[in-house]
């Protein structure tokens, strides 16, 4: 097997030690591997591969910012049109059973901190023998979109009380918007926007607190971002990429529903 002498990779760590370590053992292993600058965080990780396209990233699963696979997830659904294929993905994790137990059950390579060499070389010659016998870019996003969504799934937060009532506040005033009459949630920057029929406003909450809280039959999620009351769309259309555009009742603007959350949109 010819060892593929382009490829190159980005290491997301935000242990300097570890990240060394795990660089010094990777020019060791394959010395032809070209390492970009290591990521200390993950929105740094996301920037840095959208704008590089490495074959292979190393992402840790406890990160500042973005945690491994909310970087994973966010590169499955911007990964540029028509560009490189999209990089395998390596996540490098404290020992923990059950993540453990989710990546084996869905094929995703993985490393266990601290990372053992021998382990490595095992990971290394996995991922030259993919890279060497690669399937056709639009077959490998499909499997890793499968496996991301289930990944996802598992480690999903646990269901708490359903919220009823959204508690919005503009300086003194506080409106009650109850959450049957949310059209759909929207992040922007450290708020989520909470759009009705009538107004928006604006939450000083995250989406990944208010999922728990929202009955997954009636609220999806369409994209890392945005959370879609379902009874409210009236038409949803499949794009060349793979995205859905998503028409809602009453609404002028357009949704998009990313690769990720596409597979919801199917007919009957």
């Amino acid at each position: 097997m010819n060892t593929p002498t382009t490829a190159t990779a980005l290491i997301a760590e935000d242990e300097p030690l570890l990240a060394t370590a795990l660089r010094a053992d990777l020019a060791a292993l394959w010395p032809a591997l070209k390492l970009l600058p290591t990521a200390a965080d993950g929105q740094t990780a996301l920037d840095t591969a959208l704008a590089l396209q490495p074959e292979v990233c190393f992402l840790d699963i406890r990160m500042p910012a973005l945690s491994g696979l909310e970087v994973a997830t966010a590169l499955a659904e911007d990964w540029p049109d028509g560009g490189r294929p999209f990089p395998l993905l390596v996540f490098v994790t404290a020992y923990d059973q059950y993540a453990l137990q989710a990546f084996d059950a869905q094929a995703v390579d993985y490393l266990v901190k601290p990372v053992q060499r021998d382990r490595l070389a095992g990971c290394v010659q996995r991922l030259q023998q993919r890279l060497a016998q690669r399937s056709p870019p639009a077959e490998a996003l499909a499997q890793t979109l499968d496996q991301l969504r289930s990944l996802l799934g598992q480690a999903a937060a646990p269901a708490a009380p359903r919220l009823q009532v959204i508690q919005a506040q503009v300086g003194s005033l506080v409106h009650l918007v109850p959450v049957d009459q949310v059209l759909y949630f929207e992040a922007a920057d450290k708020y989520v926007r909470v759009v009705t029929a009538e107004r928006e406003h604006l939450i000083r909450a995250s989406l990944r607190e208010l999922l728990p809280q929202l009955d997954p039959a009636v609220f999806w999620q369409v994209h890392r971002g945005t959370v879609v009351q379902a009874r409210n769309i009236v038409s949803a259309r499949r794009e060349e990429s793979g995205k859905v555009t998503l028409t809602l009742a009453g609404r002028p603007e357009k949704l998009v529903a990313s690769r990720l959350y596409a597979h919801l949109f199917k007919g009957m």
